[in-house]
């Protein structure tokens, strides 16, 4: 029986416009194309921080110049937006790389709806950020729209949203169902578009759910074997950039949450990952997270590089 993966790429990963994107795209679906060569079931999920942000600043740009034809657009819908364009090139560029190996295997991008708690405290401390970084003057006029800036000491400031915790995943039945017909599925786009159920309503919310406790969260109900967690490092570090700094091949759950008590993990960065993959690790018997880089994801799942995390 062939191993169930769901992969976690991360947004930055994928560029910060189309030109770049088609580049990177490419760079992705040839290590993804790997692994389903090696005989892996691939789900794959993909972040959307600078994505999402340049389609909410694009749509802003038209209401606040042209409101007589557009009004604004809510970042709930950029993120659907943005699920779209992304999972349209990743899906060609996957598919092309497999027809090129022989392999025809189908690829679908999911548009895909993450439940979360309207009363998740995250609403209250916006923390994600999105978008590109802002002058000050640019800065301004988001505090006077009303949004959230933060700065970046030396790279500007930049907006950032609230990050609820995903509940349920609303299209998880198709996503099994085209998953056991051999597709490959693309889905949770940008950690989903966040929902909230009213009745038998589901109402976008403005909030970006963190695309790993998404990805962990697929995971878990799809019964995957890994997941596997793609970022800018091949293995997880303590005492990062410190004179004693350690690369760790292993954690356990217990292990990773004494790291994180300890500030071990950059918080928007690392923190989450490993967030993620302890979640993961702990929903189920025989569930593993693997963390490194795109260029390594086989060789970690193969035990011979990155950072497993078990329960």
């Amino acid at each position: 029986m062939s191993k169930r993966i769901v992969i976690a790429l991360g947004g930055n990963a994928l560029g910060s416009n189309l030109p770049e994107q088609m580049i990177a795209v490419k760079r992705a679906c040839t290590a993804i194309a790997d692994m389903i060569e090696q005989g892996y079931e691939v789900v794959l999920g993909h972040g959307n921080g600078p994505q999402v942000g340049m389609l909410k600043l694009a749509m802003d740009e038209l209401a606040i110049h042209h409101p007589e034809q557009y009004t604004v657009t809510p970042l709930s819908v950029c993120v659907a937006m943005s699920q779209g364009y992304i999972g349209y090139d990743l899906q060609n560029a996957l598919r092309e790389e497999l027809r090129d190996r022989g392999l025809k295997n189908s690829v679908s991008t999911i548009i895909t709806q993450i439940l979360v708690d309207a009363n998740d405290p995250a609403f209250d401390n916006p923390s994600k950020p999105i978008g590109r970084f802002l002058t000050n003057k640019e800065a301004a006029v988001e505090l006077e729209a009303g949004h959230t800036v933060v700065e970046d000491t030396g790279r500007g400031w930049r907006r950032v949203v609230a990050s609820p915790k995903p509940q349920r995943i609303i299209e998880i039945g198709a996503i099994r169902a085209l998953l056991e017909a051999g597709q490959v599925v693309i889905t949770g786009g940008g950690g989903g578009i966040p929902v909230i159920e009213h009745g038998n309503h589901l109402r976008g919310t403005a909030a970006v759910v963190d695309k790993d406790a998404a990805a962990a969260l697929t995971a878990a109900e799809l019964d995957a074997d890994f997941l596997v967690i793609l970022t800018a490092v091949e293995k997880v570090a303590i005492n990062y950039g410190k004179l004693d700094q350690k690369w760790l091949d292993s954690m356990t759950a217990d292990e990773a949450r004494k790291y994180l008590a300890e500030g071990q993990f950059a918080p928007g960065s690392m923190q989450p990952k490993v967030e993620a993959a302890v979640a993961f690790a702990e929903s189920g018997p025989g569930r593993r997270t693997l963390i490194t880089l795109l260029e390594k994801a086989r060789d970690g799942l193969e035990g011979r590089t990155g950072t497993i995390i078990t329960a």
